[in-house]
């Protein structure tokens, strides 16, 4: 989210936008109004026993009992919970994932349950997400390994999948690690068809956003080129340890005129504004231009350096974009492998 963040057409009609005084790294997957980017998962599946947390080879913790939780108040209230019930049952007792979450993204009961009235049927279809769960928690800790391998000096916070009111899709704080909200990532199947794909990989993206440094990440007013950077190391990084990059669209509105595309990233890499390039893209409109060019320069850094580890320590310590982008070998239409 980050990739930027942050579902369905029907119910979020657009997606991907940093808000205002969101810094990179904090920025929030948001469908609906705002946003995607931008990390995830393992869970637990209905009718299925999965423990609520479990250690991956790498070391880090995925939670997922607030998950079990949620459901448990939301079918004992027949699919109707009141805000007092959601609030006192489900989000008081709950992690510390979910409550960096709530905090974060203005999720309490009342707010939970005014989405449960309005749109009551991302929490009824967020139960399909449940079956490809237990093996999302095994291809996510394979990936979680690899980056381990490729990047000894990687970081491991803890994963949350709780539900929130829609949105966002997720969230990343270094301290806290990556939370995720089911209900949202579940309806964005414009995102990746598969869901188990779609899980896997937005979970890989956040842990990208995880070990960059938060010198650059944290800014509040990045340049179009610093958070291209920012959310193209993160993709980089979903298709170096998981296979894929998280968005299945990215880079299709440039397909076919790559270097025009390039070109005009080149002329607007020292702006502010964000809107042209990044956080704009919609389920009927793929855009989020900024990704993927980010994500271009990043593996041409990586395919141009002979030392891999060396590359991913810089990819990811990278304090100035203008250097990085000079040492990256990449130009407007570069053709990588």
């Amino acid at each position: 989210m980050r990739l930027g963040a942050p579902w369905s057409k029907a119910v979020f009609p657009n997606y991907s936008r940093v808000q205002r005084g969101t810094t990179v790294r904090g920025r929030i997957l948001q469908w609906g109004a705002t946003h995607w980017f931008g990390g995830c998962i393992a869970l637990l599946i209905a009718g299925h026993a999965v423990a609520p947390s479990a250690a991956t080879s790498s070391g880090a913790v995925i939670h997922t009992e607030d998950v079990e939780r949620f459901y448990k108040v939301y079918e004992a209230a027949g699919g109707h919970p009141s805000a007092a019930q959601l609030q006192h049952d489900y989000l008081d007792p709950g992690s510390e994932g979910l409550h960096v979450f709530a905090s974060a993204r203005n999720v309490t009961g009342a707010t939970i349950a005014d989405t449960l009235t309005k749109r009551p049927e991302i929490y009824a279809d967020a139960r399909r997400c449940l079956a490809v769960l237990p093996q999302v928690r095994r291809r996510v800790e394979l990936a979680l390994h690899e980056l381990g391998r490729l990047y000894p000096e990687a970081s491991f916070p803890p994963v949350t999948i709780a539900v929130g009111r829609g949105k966002p899709v997720g969230m990343t704080k270094n301290s806290s690690g990556v939370q995720i909200g089911l209900e949202a990532l579940c309806a964005t199947d414009w995102l990746n068809p598969d869901v188990e794909d779609r899980f896997v990989l937005v979970i890989a993206h956040e842990y990208g956003h995880i070990e960059q440094l938060p010198a650059i990440a944290d800014d509040d007013h990045p340049t179009v080129l610093a958070a291209s950077l920012i959310e193209g190391g993160a993709e980089f990084t979903a298709e170096l340890i998981a296979g894929a990059v998280s968005n299945a669209q990215l880079g299709a509105e440039a397909r076919g005129r790559e270097k025009e595309t390039e070109e005009a990233f080149v002329a607007d890499e020292d702006k502010t504004d964000l809107s042209a390039w990044l956080y704009n893209s919609s389920p009927t409109q793929p855009r989020d231009l900024g990704y993927w060019v980010g994500y271009r320069i990043v593996k041409s850094y990586y395919q141009h350096t002979a030392d891999k580890r060396q590359a991913l320590r810089d990819i990811y310590g990278m304090t100035d974009p203008h250097q990085f982008l000079a040492k990256s070998g990449w130009y407007p239409g570069i053709q990588l492998d």
